[in-house]
């Protein structure tokens, strides 16, 4: 039987293994549990839609359903403990987007006596959502859509647009199609 130690020092031995192998291969240097699996792996044990991805240290919590071709960034969070959490094909999650099916501040505020907001949450075909953006629960981002970093989307947004801020506001919108595509900002 293996003691601690050895048990410490092989996982100390693989994660420089594969750490140097991703810094040969790939010019990228990853925590231990991204580095070590497979992020379409994952994203196919959870059903979500072919060729899509999701980082290891990406939280995913209950009825979370992803299309085709889905890029979800590292330290996510996909929450959809009380109501679904729906994400098209070809959407873009960057790093730290939190994705929230609820929200507990007028509970909190009312010392537990109003009830906690609870509603699905839709992201259509298409989408770019920017990194640490966070998306309240009841809103629904239409295709083709933009989300500014480190914003906080409260409200819909309809196809097309591009948001930013706390609370997010249209910024400008989405023109063309295909490799012709462009933004243009107000």
């Amino acid at each position: 039987m293996m003691t601690t130690d050895e048990l410490a020092g092989l996982l100390r031995r693989l994660y420089v293994e594969r750490d140097e192998g991703l810094r040969r291969e790939y010019a990228k240097s990853l925590s231990f549990q991204d580095g070590l699996f497979e992020r379409w792996d994952r994203a196919e044990r959870l059903g979500f839609g072919e060729g899509s991805s999701i980082y290891n240290s990406t939280q995913v919590l209950g009825d979370v359903e992803i299309g085709k071709k889905v890029f979800v960034g590292p330290f996510c969070v996909l929450d959809g403990q009380y109501a679904k959490v729906t994400i098209g094909d070809y959407v873009s999650i960057s790093a730290g987007v939190h994705i929230y099916s609820h929200d507990t501040m007028l509970w909190s505020l009312s010392g537990g006596v109003a009830d906690k907001r609870i509603g699905p949450v839709a992201i259509g075909s298409c989408c770019y959502i920017g990194s640490q953006a966070i998306v309240a629960c009841s809103t629904t981002i239409g295709a083709q859509s933009v989300i500014g970093s480190n914003s906080f989307v409260n409200d819909d947004v309809a196809p097309r647009t591009v948001v930013a801020g706390s609370p997010a506001k249209p910024i400008g919108r989405v023109e063309g199609e295909g490799a012709d595509v462009k933004v243009v900002y107000f």
